[in-house]
């Protein structure tokens, strides 16, 4: 069985800097299990990253959440924590995004390293009601045929209403939701 664990844009500007929120920094111990767990099994995990630079604040994202985060090459940017052992690691894949979801040029990247054919996709990190959501939508569309699992219990949003509420719109698209 081919899986995959994605963890979304857990870096520091979302645990602890300019966009960082308490519960997130929650997190850390658990994907850090996760991680183990699935490189030990032998199985790849990618790294997504909120990528933007300088110019953000004039973008169509950017006039509508401003505040400047993640920029290319800056602390912000970084894997928060304990995951940033994990940069070169063997079976990690990183992949930079400019919006909430991946583009189809990350899935075709994405494809290029794991292939097409994975039987289960399972995703953590941050923010679930945004950039979390946005990629299941990305990864269910080009993986069709793969399990898709969100474990609720390793994803967190600055909101906790909109967190749940996420997790009940994926409920709804087939997506397994697990540790809520």
């Amino acid at each position: 069985m081919k899986k995959l664990l994605v963890v979304v844009d857990y870096q520091n500007d979302f645990v602890d800097g300019s966009l960082g929120f308490e519960k997130a920094a929650t997190l850390e111990k658990g994907i850090v299990t996760k991680i183990q767990q699935y490189l030990n099994e032998g199985h790849s995990v990618l790294f997504t990253y909120d990528t933007h630079h300088e110019d953000y604040l004039n973008t169509r994202e950017g006039k509508k959440l401003s505040v400047l985060h993640c920029v290319e090459g800056t602390y912000g940017h970084e894997l928060y924590g304990k995951l940033n052992q994990y940069k070169d690691a063997e079976n990690t894949i990183h992949i930079n995004k400019f919006s909430f979801g991946m583009s189809s040029e990350n899935i075709e990247e994405l494809s290029k390293q794991i292939g097409s054919n994975v039987d289960e996709i399972e995703i953590v990190g941050v923010v679930t009601n945004m950039c979390v959501i946005s990629n299941v939508v990305v990864l269910q569309s080009q993986y069709m045929n793969a399990e898709i699992i969100v474990d609720a219990s390793l994803c967190a949003s600055f909101d906790d209403e909109l967190h749940e509420k996420a997790l009940d719109v994926m409920s709804a698209m087939q997506v397994k939701v697990i540790n809520r």
